[in-house]
């Protein structure tokens, strides 16, 4: 099986972006998605990202930029704080910016790696497909999903059960409450009715646990 978070593919990506002594960075990045606490924001969680690039890079405009984006974007991850996207972007800034990657480029990481905190707006381009690929989670099949909701709860395990309830039932519902998950269409057909399935069926859980 290829190892998709290789120091190889690592290299790749940030050669394109004419980034050199990246092979540490590697190191600390693989370190940070393995930290104690995870359960879905994890390795396997970064390569399903970089596996759904693959599928879609034809469609980005600097597919090497959202790969760079795709790594950082939960390598800062504690469910006590509310500042990891902000945290995990600028880990990316000071990374970019001390290989001397070009203004533009720290710029679009950045603003790639902050579209994964998921608020409500309208995207288009590259933060679109950075958003999609980090919510196809959502449309997996049952089984997957179920891990995944399950996942998550051990992630916030210090929070009370009827506030987790109340806000992760809050947050699904965000979801379902936009006219579509997904912004682009390849996403849309492949992923957007098991989604609506999956978060429907996970917040009736929740009302039942």
């Amino acid at each position: 099986m290829v190892d998709l978070t290789s120091l190889a593919r690592w290299r790749a990506a940030c050669a394109t972006l004419n980034v050199g002594a990246c092979d540490r960075e590697h190191r600390k990045l693989l370190r940070a998605w393995r930290g104690w606490g995870r359960h879905y924001h994890t390795v396997e969680h970064l390569a399903a990202c970089l596996r759904e690039l693959d599928g879609v890079r034809t469609h980005a405009q600097h597919p090497a930029e959202i790969e760079l984006a795709l790594w950082f974007h939960d390598a800062v991850y504690r469910t006590y704080r509310r500042d990891n996207e902000l945290r995990s972007a600028e880990w990316a800034v000071q990374f970019l910016t001390a290989q001397g990657a070009s203004a533009d480029v720290v710029s679009r990481v950045r603003q790639l790696v902050l579209a994964t905190a998921h608020l409500a707006e309208a995207l288009t381009g590259d933060a679109a497909l950075v958003v999609d690929i980090d919510l196809s989670i959502l449309g997996q099949p049952q089984s997957v999903y179920d891990q995944f909701e399950r996942n998550v709860r051990r992630e916030y395990w210090w929070v009370p059960k009827h506030r987790y309830v109340t806000a992760r039932s809050g947050i699904l519902q965000s979801f379902l409450t936009r006219p579509a998950i997904y912004h682009w269409p390849q996403f849309r057909e492949r992923y957007e009715a098991a989604a609506r399935e999956n978060l429907e069926r996970a917040i009736r859980s929740l009302a039942n646990s």
